[in-house]
């Protein structure tokens, strides 16, 4: 047992509120309200990653001037309602349930485990508040991997699950997988890590909460994905109505699946502000955005592929382990996911697929850009390795393998159709805009000089929304409402559940609305981020673009309609011979019939129609996905590792992709940049490290590299809009494409580059000092075959 003064874990020599707010990089909205009364809140968090909690003692934090209070986990219990994770609460995770507090009570489980708040009358006070709670630890062993995690005699991270098996080891299979095993030419193993990295958005976590005692209604102004789903946590915390609660949202600074819903910290916040009657405030520094706020995609496969001899991929059969951290947010729900997406565009013919989700000492599992990527690697990593094997271009066993695109479509072995899926076409594509063949010739140049070039290619789809679903199977995020009115100024104002934080809706909706009711770009509003005001949403999955694009197509459609039917009887026309152009209604051909849509909207509400007369310009517009269909493409990415330093540059990177129609070209490639972007990173530079012991390495940007200007290529987007499948909503969503698919096109384009060393790759983190560990255990492995090496060291010698 040790006595720890607990100090709000950092990482790094960072104390004030001001350097901090530099370092979280903390949202303007949230940052910039001043309420009058406020109070600031930080919490005293663990610096073991496994440990019993045995006694806190906060009184020489309560007797600090400026210090109004402390709340410890115990404190906290007593006021708020057990119950998980607000997006697990709605997506239904299943499998065993952890049972734990709002902040730690019994015991902490992971380095920075909230286990008191400390809420004072400025930031600076509630830092110094921290510094004075006294907590009692006992340790226990970390359980810092899910290899420890497996193991049966580990000490369990949740006592009422027993072990550390969040979720079960379950096995599906489709198609006859004995019988396709069988029958092959050829069966290869391999065993693939995904490591893990996390979202790190420009803004981390922040919010304020503000109880009024008169009215028994709380606010909270919070960065979020979803107010909706932020006031379903809340209020079940609080165990109030949802109506008691409301949630406000402005501009937020990213979030990449981080923010949906409301964290640990926030719903502590918000039940300080109910207990105190005041509004309370917390931004996280970013320390604690890297160490607590979540983490994703720790996750391990073995393989093992059945294929022919020409290069036909058969079948797969796939174990997965996933490490889900500490506290259960998203981490279970994944393997499913990936099962459902593994056979992607290609022809496969069977698959069997198991999964075991573990917890461990580590930072929650949460949504990040793209949550089942983890399909796209392994499968687009298989595929280049039987490449290898079989003497086969890495295009050639694509276009070998991949789906025709037949009417009826083809069918995923998993159950999904391909409708409408183009892989062939942007794999053609790329093949007329890389000149594969000039490239393999600079390529046999230049390693005869010392320099290592290689190309990669890989394919993803991505359901953005996906294909039309059985009709009630998509739970509450099967479809999209909107409310869209007419203002008395002539605005045409659209109230969506939509959270925008950095996707563009803003511009993107009004540009549909403006189109199809047929005013100026200008003369549309776009209301967001109030729980009161907008309907049901949530911003994420790629499926804005479909299904609020849709939504707002048809909205603005019925609500011109009805505007159309107003305007007639104030120009004594036929509803039928009326348009809209430019913010004018007029009969066709006589544009002297003008009148401003203002006008209209203003004698509906005049009052001056009868009863029998519908003059109230607003619809409830509600879309359910039309045909939906796939984002997806193909990218390529040429490279240069300097097999000195083990840094890679990437040299050129093309994308080829088709998301439907554009709606607005530069958010669309901006999208696609972005993920590229971050996708490029987390081969390259980003990881969470965690040491033996659970201790967080990566809590500082001195230690979690980020990639820079200098990092990223110039990269070239080629659109394809080939397919359209829907009467009149033809766009689909672009917003994870680029992170799932670029890991494996560049991985894949490192490997060809050290074919001359015979390197295999089967991991997806390669920063240069595992470049050079992957090198030289290859030179150790096959002392045969040393010569390119010795080569290049004969060269640099001379």
């Amino acid at each position: 047992m040790t006595q720890i003064a607990a100090q709000r874990y950092t990482g790094s020599s960072v104390k004030r509120s001001e350097d901090l707010r530099i370092l979280a990089g903390a949202g303007r909205y949230v940052d910039d309200i001043k309420l009058p009364g406020m109070l600031h809140a930080a919490f005293v968090r663990s610096p073991l990653a496994h440990g019993r909690v045995l006694a806190v003692d906060a009184s020489a934090a309560r007797s600090l001037p400026g210090v109004v209070a402390v709340l410890t986990g115990a404190d906290l219990d007593d006021m708020t309602v057990r119950g998980p994770d607000p997006l697990l609460a709605m997506m239904g995770g299943g499998g065993p349930t952890a049972e734990y507090s709002l902040l730690a009570t019994d015991k902490v489980r992971l380095v920075g485990d909230p286990v008191a708040v400390v809420i004072a009358e400025s930031r600076y006070l509630a830092e110094d508040g921290c510094e004075l709670v006294d907590v009692d630890y006992q340790d226990l062993p970390a359980v810092a991997s899910a290899t420890a995690a497996l193991d049966a005699s580990s000490t369990p991270v949740f006592a009422n699950l027993g072990n550390n098996i969040i979720g079960p080891h379950k096995r599906s299979e489709f198609g006859d997988v004995a019988g396709t095993f069988a029958a092959a030419d050829r069966i290869a193993e391999f065993h693939l890590d995904v490591h893990r990295h996390q979202n790190v958005p420009m803004e981390g976590r922040g919010c304020i909460a503000s109880y009024d005692s008169d009215s028994g209604l709380l606010t909270m102004y919070a960065a979020t994905q979803s107010v909706h789903i932020t006031r379903m946590g809340v209020a079940a915390c609080l165990g109030v109505a949802p109506e008691r609660v409301r949630v406000l949202a402005g501009d937020i600074g990213g979030s990449f699946g981080l923010k949906i819903g409301a964290s640990r910290e926030e719903l502590a916040v918000a039940a300080a502000s109910r207990a105190l009657g005041r509004p309370v405030k917390w931004v996280e520094d970013r320390s604690e955005n890297l160490t607590v706020s979540g983490q994703a995609r720790e996750e391990s496969f073995d393989v093992r592929a059945a294929v022919s001899d020409d290069g036909d991929l058969l079948g797969l059969d796939v174990s997965m382990v996933i490490d889900t951290g500490a506290y259960p947010v998203m981490g279970s729900m994944v393997p499913s996911i990936i099962e459902a997406m593994l056979p992607g565009p290609y022809k496969l013919a069977a698959l069997g697929f198991e999964s075991t989700a573990v917890v461990t000492n580590k930072a929650s599992y949460i949504a990040y850009r793209g949550p089942w990527a983890s399909e796209t690697f392994v499968r687009e990593r298989v595929l280049d390795l039987l490449a290898k094997d079989l003497g086969l271009d890495p295009f050639e066993i694509r276009l070998r393998n991949v789906a025709p695109r037949t009417s009826p479509p083809a069918m995923m072995v998993t159950g999904r159709p391909l409708t409408g899926v183009t892989t062939r076409e942007s794999l053609e594509r790329l093949t007329q805009v890389v000149d594969v063949p000039a490239f393999r010739r600079r390529q046999a140049a230049e390693r005869a000089r010392g320099r290592y070039l290689g190309i990669g290619v890989a394919t993803f789809i991505e359901a953005a929304p996906g294909p039309r679903a059985p009709e009630g199977s998509g739970g509450a995020l099967g479809q999209e409402s909107m409310r869209l009115r007419l203002a008395e100024d002539g605005i045409v104002m659209l109230f969506t559940g939509q959270m925008p934080h950095g996707q563009g809706h803003q511009t993107t909706l009004a540009q549909i609305a403006a189109d199809e009711f047929g005013v100026p770009f200008e003369q549309v509003r776009v209301v967001i981020g109030d729980s009161d005001v907008v309907p049901f949403g949530l911003t994420g999955g790629s499926r804005s673009a479909t299904m609020t694009g849709g939504v707002t197509l048809h909205g603005a459609r019925q609500l011109k309609a009805k505007v159309l039917d107003v305007a007639a009887l104030l120009i004594e026309a036929s509803a039928q011979d009326l348009e809209i152009t430019d913010g004018q209604v007029a009969v066709r051909g006589d544009p002297d019939s003008a009148i401003p849509v203002a006008e209209v909207a203003r004698q509906a509400a005049s009052g001056r129609f009868g009863a029998d007369v519908d003059a109230t310009l607003e619809v409830e517009a509600t879309f359910d996905g039309g045909e939906g269909g796939w984002s997806g493409g193909s990218h390529c990415a040429i490279v240069e590792v300097d097999v000195e330093t083990g840094i890679v540059k990437v040299e050129r990177y093309v994308a080829a992709e088709d998301c439907g129609a554009l709606i607005n070209p530069a958010v669309v490639e901006g999208q696609i940049r972005g993920g590229i972007a971050q996708g490029i990173g987390a081969v390259l530079l980003e990881r969470s490290a965690y040491d033996q012991d659970g201790n967080y390495q990566s809590a500082t940007f001195m230690d979690y590299l980020l990639p820079t200007a200098c990092d990223i290529p110039r990269m070239e987007i080629e659109h394809l809009q080939t397919v359209p499948l829907d009467a009149d909503v033809n766009f689909r969503g672009v917003g994870e494409g680029g992170m799932i698919v670029a890991p494996p096109t560049l991985v894949n384009a490192i490997e060809d580059a050290l074919a001359p060393f015979g390197v295999r790759i089967y991991e997806q983190h390669l920063p240069p000092a595992r470049i050079l560990e992957l090198i030289a255990q290859q030179a150790d492995d096959d002392a045969d075959k040393p010569v390119a090496l010795a080569e290049r060291r004969s060269r640099s010698a001379a």
